[in-house]
């Protein structure tokens, strides 16, 4: 079997140690995620390629009882989708980014926990490739 990303120019893999690519506006400096061609606070193209941190602190969580609508994200419906946690990772003082919570249940977390990036499997495409995509977890 083999294993490719959820969607291409995300997050930097294989690696052994993986980090998220985001962009940087070079003329504001807002840091967006997933990276953007141009800047959403002053429309400017100069955007610049731009690691975010690996390690971050949870802001907010909640369990999504709903499959996600649409590629990339899109994963098993019916009776094989099972209800995942999700939140939002403060990663320095760059972006909070909305992401999977791996390895914990909803009584397990805390406003402020350490957090680190993962990657995951995510499903199985029609090819018979693992599809691996990012989450966070708590810093063990």
């Amino acid at each position: 079997m083999t294993t490719v990303p959820v969607d291409e120019g995300i997050f930097t893999w294989p690696a052994a140690e993986p980090q998220l690519i985001g962009s940087r506006c070079e003329a504001c400096g807002i840091v967006t995620f997933p990276s953007q061609s141009s800047c959403p606070r002053c429309a400017s193209t100069a955007m610049a390629k731009h690691l975010l941190p690996r390690h971050g602190r949870l802001w907010a969580w909640t369990t999504q009882e709903f499959p996600p609508p649409s590629p990339p994200y899109a994963g098993p419906t019916g009776a094989d989708f099972e209800p995942f946690v999700i939140g939002y990772v403060v990663l320095g003082d760059q972006i909070k980014i909305e992401t999977r919570l791996v390895d914990v249940t909803p009584s397990d977390l805390s406003p402020g926990m350490e957090m680190e990036l993962a990657v995951v499997p995510f499903r199985t495409d029609d090819g018979g490739n693992e599809i691996m995509t990012f989450a966070f977890r708590p810093v063990a």
